[in-house]
């Protein structure tokens, strides 16, 4: 028969220790090395986890904070513009007003300027039309009376005469002008 090796089924085979020994001193330095860790390498991480999570939430409230003074500028720059809107709305509607205004007293300075033109040539028309009817009436009255002289056969060089004959001529004529 051969030779077996009989192998146990509970070793740990290379990392079986020697001596117990070795197996008490990896627990005490297991031990040892928790307890340094535990008191100095946690601690110094948890401070360095709660300076973060403090930048974190200092960065979170400030970011909340310039937001909300972000939408309150928003607001007071909307309100600012729709006051701008309205007081533009209200300049346009001053200028209407005024344009209208400075329209109608134009409208009014032109009638009372065209009315002035029109009566003053009115009063020029008159006077010219007076001054032409008594030079007309000179004219009218020489040569009436020249021409009466010459029917009647004398002269009708009295003035005064001859006056009342031209006067009576014209008023019968512009009693004739006025009949028809």
């Amino acid at each position: 028969m051969g030779s077996t090796i009989w192998v146990p089924q509970n070793t740990l085979g290379p990392l079986a220790p020697h001596h117990w020994s070795e197996v008490i001193v990896g627990i005490l330095l297991l031990l040892v090395l928790t307890l340094i860790i535990a008191k100095a390498v946690v601690p110094a991480f948890e401070k360095m986890y709660e300076e973060r999570s403090s930048k974190i939430e200092g960065g979170m409230q400030r970011a909340a904070a310039a937001e909300a003074k972000a939408e309150a500028a928003l607001a007071q720059y909307e309100d600012q513009l729709a006051s701008a809107r309205e007081e533009a709305a209200k300049i346009r509607e001053d200028a209407k007003n005024q344009s209208a205004q400075i329209l109608a007293e134009a409208r009014d300075k032109a009638t009372k300027e065209s009315d002035r033109i029109l009566e003053s040539g009115r009063q020029q028309l008159a006077a010219e039309r007076a001054q032409l009817v008594a030079q007309l009436k000179g004219e009218v009255g020489g040569m009436a009376t020249a021409l009466a002289g010459k029917i009647v056969g004398e002269s009708l060089e009295d003035d005064e005469r001859a006056l009342r004959t031209v006067d009576r001529f014209l008023a019968e004529l512009e009693q004739a002008g006025t009949a028809r």
